[in-house]
């Protein structure tokens, strides 16, 4: 298959509208029309439907593949592009919501100081973004996070040879508003809350679907959708009684700034209102997983970097050792 119909195929089924399509690529209509055709006659099938445009059964199967396979050739593009560069004057760093920032601000400190003329951005992305634009260099290096069950890693998307290293582990809690009638429990096991109201929020919170997998069912219902990446405007949500999330326990610690003794933490509202209370997740057993990921080409930069972060949970366990 020409990548370059399989990108117009994509793109169209995306837009629904050939001329939406074509002004999206920069090609004309007759254009787009013809890659469709073409590509359409090579599988020997229709991948379109035209009144309205939206992909047959066999389109929708080739739509599965179509992501992965693109993603593949920009990441060899990429791979290919680092190898000949010039040596790296600058890293750009994506980190998911949840990722742990303050280990990653001391990471990036060292780097700095073997590298004071570096320059830096960090990106604040999506999950799966981050993972994307590793894989094709727009960033040199990511962090994301997810729930698994203990020392498991990342169910990550296929996105070429990635490098990816732990760097943290933490509990899950349940945020729940104050008055939630569950709020004063010790501990809440998932499969309990299939029927409760949640906040679909895929880049913050653990998404919907993983909790369906953990738990097991078809539960879960979203009652609003959460697409921003910040914390605290999801914790605003739950608060007013608009869903549950699952998030790591950090998450509502360093909002809060305050833990109560019995391991649930209270965040207050802007007025002084009741805010967030948020109960430790006890079944099924998953954890709050951060990891660094890297491609082998990556700049000298982005390798420092992948190593200090990686380097600072083993640190721990040694001085948890000697303590």
């Amino acid at each position: 298959m020409d990548p370059h119909l399989l990108r117009t195929f994509v793109t169209v089924a995306r837009c629904g509208s050939f001329s939406d399509a074509a002004r999206e690529l920069g090609y004309t209509q007759s254009a787009v029309s013809q890659h469709i055709a073409a590509l359409e006659s090579d599988l020997g099938t229709p991948l379109l439907r035209r009144r309205p445009v939206t992909p047959t059964r066999a389109g929708e199967r080739l739509l599965e593949h179509a992501g992965p396979l693109l993603l593949r050739l920009e990441a060899a593009r990429a791979d290919i592009a680092r190898l000949t560069s010039a040596p790296a004057t600058r890293l750009v760093v994506g980190v998911s919501p949840l990722a742990p920032t303050h280990r990653l601000g001391a990471a990036l400190a060292e780097v700095r100081r073997q590298q004071p003329l570096l320059e830096v951005t960090v990106r604040v992305l999506g999950r799966d973004a981050v993972v994307r634009d590793v894989a094709t260099a727009d960033l040199d290096l990511g962090l994301v996070d997810g729930a698994v069950a203990p020392n498991d890693p990342l169910h990550l998307a296929d996105a070429g040879p990635l490098t990816a290293g732990a760097v943290a582990e933490q509990p899950l809690v349940v945020a729940l508003p104050a008055p939630h009638p569950l709020a004063g429990r010790p501990g809440l096991r998932l499969p309990d809350l299939t029927d409760a109201r949640w906040l679909d929020a895929p880049d913050t919170a653990v998404p919907l679907a993983r909790l369906r997998t953990a738990a097991g069912t078809d539960g879960f219902r979203a009652s609003l959708r959460y697409d921003g990446t910040d914390v605290r405007g999801l914790l605003s949500l739950v608060a007013a009684g608009h869903g549950l999330a699952l998030l790591p326990r950090s998450a509502v610690e360093d909002t809060a700034g305050m833990v109560e003794a019995v391991g649930a933490a209270a965040v207050r509202g802007t007025h002084g209102t009741a805010g967030v209370r948020a109960v430790t997740l006890s079944a099924p057993r998953l954890v709050h997983r951060t990891e660094v990921l890297h491609n082998g080409t990556a700049p000298a930069p982005a390798t420092l970097l992948a190593a200090a972060l990686t380097d600072a949970p083993a640190r721990a366990d040694r001085a948890a050792a000697s303590y």
